[in-house]
């Protein structure tokens, strides 16, 4: 009798320590932050992060709401899609992804951690990925393993990666998934430009200008649109000839005094086509606001070309009625085309991360991305030559058109992007001799503004 109460007892106890460990992993599971060590660790496999999608069942996309087809597309294909992985799709609409980037610090800093925020997943690039990698605030290296990773290129020593691991020459570290890819090209209206008379540097936009006045303007920096423009005028008059490479170094690694001197010509270009710009004959020459007034004023023969970031923005503007009828893509400026790639990047503190992460591996499917380059005319982020050859077909069928050149000619005349950590000096020292004409060595006006953005 006593051994059976013995053995009684040691059966309760073992069946309490059962409930009290499994009690333990089940609470530990959902402390927040271990999902996330848990993943990085490589501790969970792909069915794990869905079935925990599914219980937090909503993912909150930030992204740029600008454009109507990108909307449409993100609401009509992209939402139920997720829906029959069992997760809801919460577009965020937003103006400036910046704006964003401010919230997910700012909750960072008044204690908001991991699974505390607001934003799951970013749509994000360039100077606001390397914000939040300054202040720490993004996921983790997670891009390399999730199940469609395998349609981008990661082996460092294969150049084609250099997109995917470098983002505005900041390393990505695999905390970010390539989402689209883009250049800036400009259009032409041929109602008032003939292909002779097309200019393809900045050389003979000048000559242009100086027969045609007023009928050329930019984006205003900081726009990053006027920014991408200054940064091509750059890479055109570097006195050393060697384009954007310099570029690409950061700010510690140039310095000041060398960026000053490799930006000196291409100022001064900027200086000497001011009065040839629209309303530049008034001595108030009116750079855009944005991509939108750019458009108007290219519509309305205001000026005849428009320059922004669209592998097909020609075909976008002509289906929607935001171009005239006579647009044309053109090869300007010849060999400095900026092309890049935008992401899709988790904030530390994403309140669904593995909501977050099934639906980046949605987005970064062959079937995702050519359905969203067909509806929204958004260039794949994809590496083609990781895709099967019926995945590859699939995204050939689905692009637009080119008007007046070829995929293959936008091709041969890319460039990188500028190292992030220069971009917001290069804007600070457009701003300060450009709009507010400061006549001081450039040297002078780089330090300055350099010593005040790093202050």
């Amino acid at each position: 009798m006593k051994n059976t109460k013995s053995r009684s007892k040691q059966m309760l106890l073992a069946s309490t320590l059962a409930v009290v460990s499994w009690s333990s992993a089940v609470q530990a599971e959902n402390t927040p932050g271990m999902f996330r060590s848990e993943f990085l660790k490589g501790n969970l496999g792909w069915e794990d992060v869905t079935a925990k999608a599914r219980d937090e069942g909503t993912v909150n996309f930030y992204y740029w709401g600008g454009s109507d087809i990108i909307n449409l597309w993100v609401d009509q294909v992209a939402t139920p899609a997720l829906a029959a992985e069992g997760v809801k799709l919460n577009p965020v609409r937003i103006t400036a992804t910046k704006d964003t980037v401010d919230v997910v610090i700012a909750e960072l800093a008044a204690g908001r951690g991991e699974e505390q925020g607001s934003v799951d997943l970013v749509w994000v690039n360039g100077e606001n990925f390397y914000s939040l990698k300054q202040q720490n605030a993004l996921w983790g290296a997670f891009a390399n393993r999730l199940p469609n990773s395998v349609n981008f290129e990661w082996d460092e020593s294969d150049p084609r990666s250099l997109l995917n691991l470098r983002d505005f020459g900041v390393e990505t570290g695999f905390q970010e998934m390539p989402w689209s890819g883009e250049q800036y090209v400009c259009s032409v209206n041929r109602a008032h430009v003939s292909t002779e008379n097309t200019p393809a540097t900045f050389a003979q936009l000048k000559t242009y200008l100086e027969v045609n006045p007023g009928k050329f303007t930019y984006v205003k920096p900081p726009h990053y649109l006027g920014n991408t423009f200054v940064q091509s005028v750059l890479y055109a008059h570097n006195p050393d000839g060697t384009g954007a490479t310099p570029y690409q170094q950061s700010f510690e690694e140039l310095g000041g005094e060398e960026l000053a001197r490799l930006m000196e010509p291409g100022i001064e270009y900027l200086k000497s086509i001011e009065p040839l710009l629209l309303g530049g004959a008034s001595g108030k020459p009116r750079y855009a606001e944005n991509s939108g007034e750019l458009d108007n004023l290219f519509l309305n023969s205001e000026v005849h070309f428009n320059c922004k970031f669209g592998v097909f923005g020609n075909h976008n503007g002509l289906i929607t009625g935001a171009y005239p009828e006579q647009a044309e893509e053109m090869i300007f400026p010849a060999g400095n085309m900026i092309k890049n790639k935008n992401y899709l990047a988790l904030p530390l503190n994403s309140p669904h991360p593995a909501a977050a992460l099934v639906a980046i591996n949605y987005f970064s499917s062959a079937e995702a991305q050519a359905s969203k380059l067909k509806t929204a005319g958004m260039p794949v982020g994809l590496d083609l030559w990781r895709l099967s050859e019926e995945e590859t077909a699939e995204v050939a069928a689905s692009a637009p058109p080119h008007y007046g050149v070829t995929q293959q000619q936008l091709d041969d005349n890319i460039a990188p992007d500028t190292n992030a950590s220069l971009v917001d000096v290069i804007e600070a020292t457009w701003l300060a001799v450009i709009e507010r004409k400061e006549d001081k060595p450039l040297a002078d006006i780089v330090a300055q503004v350099s010593g005040e953005l790093n202050n």
